[in-house]
């Protein structure tokens, strides 16, 4: 699916970072090493080398990486593509000073299995930014899973991520447009932990 989607010469998401990534990425230690998880056509994680950043994404989509090597290529910066599912990818433990996962919807035993190894995957003061779609989104109809199961809210989050400390910790609601694929007023959740 996440192949025919990308598929076409414009980038779905679009090419611009996520807001609130954007907005939040200052907590990651300045030129440390970050992780992008389901990274799809890759504008998070060109946006954050081009900060100066140092970049890994990794995404199950050979399109989305073919893309995402295209952008990096079009802003000048280097990024280390991953082409891998995020049941198989082993978060390396101790080495990342920011995991980042932009509307990254999974199955949740695969959920916490990922975010689990984010955690451990963090170095002392490094951390993990999370966007996505609540349960409530659903009522919105403007992007992401129509599956219940694959949306998570904030209490879904501090269980997965009991060892650290929360730096934003919130739901809410707000105009999310990206591209084609999201596109207009819909319910959130942030978060941003340190370990």
């Amino acid at each position: 699916m996440w192949d025919e989607r990308y598929r076409a010469e414009d980038y779905f998401y679009g090419t611009d970072p996520n807001d609130f990534l954007a907005a939040e990425a200052s907590h990651i230690p300045p030129g440390g090493r970050v992780l992008c998880l389901a990274e799809g056509e890759g504008r998070n994680a060109v946006w954050l080398a081009r900060q100066g950043y140092r970049v890994t994404a990794v995404d199950a989509s050979r399109e989305g990486v073919r893309k995402g090597e295209r952008l990096a290529g079009q802003h000048g910066v280097s990024v280390v593509w991953v082409h891998a599912d995020l049941a198989d990818y082993r978060i390396e433990p101790g080495c990342w000073d920011g995991i980042v996962g932009i509307f990254a919807h999974l199955p949740p035993a695969l959920r916490r299995q990922v975010h689990g190894a984010a955690a451990a995957g963090l170095r002392p003061g490094g951390v993990v930014i999370i966007e996505a779609y609540t349960p409530r989104q659903l009522d919105y109809g403007t992007g992401g899973p129509p599956d219940p199961a694959m949306l998570v809210n904030l209490a879904t989050l501090r269980a997965d991520f009991p060892g650290l400390r929360p730096v934003i910790a919130r739901e809410r609601e707000r105009a999310v447009i990206e591209g084609r694929g999201h596109t207009g007023l819909a319910h959130v959740v942030q978060w941003v932990a340190r370990r």
